[in-house]
């Protein structure tokens, strides 16, 4: 496989697709919900492509544009050139992630990966650069029809779980997509319910971090397909059982050395660290509309199935928001915190931003955070919790979007362009769901009243 490295020049490029007799490129980008849309192109258009763009009509794209300014235009980034296995054959496809922009030629405010680019680079002002690490969970189930009525799951492991049957096989086929794909592998493994699965992906810069995130979840799509399995990255597909999150690892370096360590503290963690913990704390009410975008989000984030619930950070309880993973003594680059309250329906972009953003603005502040929790909260009482000022997190995305209609720190990362798209997407999704008459109600209150 050729490295990233050697693919980001025009020439390099062009050199691979006639190697690879590639026909076409799939130009990416990615919607405000994370979703990612494409246009196609055949690799003659390539060269006028990278001159000039390639148009698109952006009135179609949630949170893009209005009907009036929907012209822009796509500029592939060329670091991001991959060939998409799957469709090697008569039909070989590529695809470029680009940067959408509006017929000024300027970077279009409503672009996700562009709110996440200019984030990093408000923290290299500051001496900072960003690095995150999330852990994707996931559902196979037997289906391939998304709409089944009841996900059966495929697999009955448990977690980390050694098994021969055919789920097995699937990971180490998605873990040879993904390294097709440019990303790097750490660990796979099976989770914690039946038919759940973790694949961990190597620690990098934010937005390279992000991009993986996007290409993860539909290359795992497709490989569950060849396998007449369904893949869903939903949090909590089946009452009862844990849901799937997506933890975040991060870490601020400096001068290209960890800004997070200190040797003389107890939990080794430095000043600036001790803050940018507090600025997510701080903030995590409100960020939980972006991190848990979704209805069925508040659905795992309840007592109980390892998703936390309550504002607080700690070294060794999985019940804490943070959690500050043990160090290393001898690999002190490492040093990193992680926050486990993301789900894998966040748009990674806009969740790695407003984390930095929120972290920031502790360090800037020079917040102090709480004392650490040790104690499993789930077994504290309220009244406890209560006396030690723990906070939970809201209890449903209609809380969570008042909390961040009240926070200027997220709003300024957004831009006003996608904050006010995203609250009113995300609002109406609430509406929907409020006036919804489910099963479980039908089931319920019906032969009662």
């Amino acid at each position: 496989m050729t490295a990233i490295h050697e693919r980001h020049s025009e020439a390099a490029i062009r050199d691979l697709i006639a190697k690879e007799n590639v026909k076409f490129i799939d130009l990416q980008f990615i919607d405000i919900l994370g979703i990612v849309k494409s246009v196609t192109i055949p690799t003659s258009q390539l060269g006028d492509t990278l001159e000039h763009g390639k148009w698109f009509d952006g009135s179609s794209v949630e949170g893009f544009a209005r009907i009036a300014e929907s012209d822009m235009f796509l500029k592939p980034d060329l670091s991001t050139f991959q060939i998409i296995p799957w469709t090697r054959g008569a039909n070989t496809t590529a695809r470029i992630i680009c940067w959408v922009h509006t017929p000024d030629g300027e970077a279009f405010v409503g672009d996700p990966r562009a709110v996440l680019a200019k984030q990093v680079g408000i923290a290299k002002e500051l001496g900072y650069s960003f690095n995150t690490g999330p852990e994707l969970e996931f559902f196979l189930f037997r289906s391939n029809d998304p709409t089944s009525p009841t996900p059966l799951p495929h697999d009955q492991g448990g977690y980390f779980d050694l098994s021969t049957d055919l789920a097995s096989h699937v990971r180490q086929d998605m873990v040879n997509t993904l390294e097709n794909l440019g990303i790097e592998v750490e660990t796979s493994h099976h989770e914690v319910a039946v038919g759940q699965h973790e694949i961990d992906f190597k620690y990098s810069n934010a937005l390279t971090s992000a991009d993986s995130c996007v290409t993860f979840k539909y290359a795992l799509k497709a490989v569950a397909q060849k396998y007449d399995l369904y893949c869903t990255f939903m949090p909590k597909p089946i009452y009862g059982v844990n849901g799937s999150g997506m933890h975040t690892h991060m870490s601020l370096f400096k001068d290209g050395d960890t800004a997070m360590y200190d040797a003389n503290d107890p939990y080794g963690l430095s000043q600036t660290a001790k803050h940018f913990i507090a600025g997510i704390l701080h903030h995590a009410r409100a960020m939980s509309a972006i991190l848990s975008p979704t209805v069925n989000s508040y659905k795992r984030l309840v007592p109980g199935y390892e998703a936390p619930v309550y504002i607080s950070w700690a070294r060794n309880n999985r019940s804490a928001l943070i959690r500050v993973p043990r160090i290393n003594p001898k690999a002190i680059k490492a040093t990193r915190i992680e926050l486990r309250c993301p789900d894998p329906t966040c748009n990674p972009y806009l969740a790695f931003a407003v984390m930095l953003a929120c972290g920031l603005d502790g360090v800037n502040r020079q917040l102090t955070p709480p004392e650490p929790v040790e104690e499993n909260l789930y077994h504290m009482g309220k009244d406890e919790r209560a006396e030690r000022s723990i906070q939970s997190l809201p209890g449903s995305l209609g809380e969570a979007l008042e909390a961040l209609k009240q926070d200027q720190v997220i709003k300024e990362a957004l831009g006003e362009h996608l904050y006010e798209r995203f609250i009113e997407a995300k609002t109406q999704e609430w509406d929907e769901y409020r006036k919804t008459v489910s099963q479980w109600e039908l089931d319920r209150y019906l032969p009662l009243y």
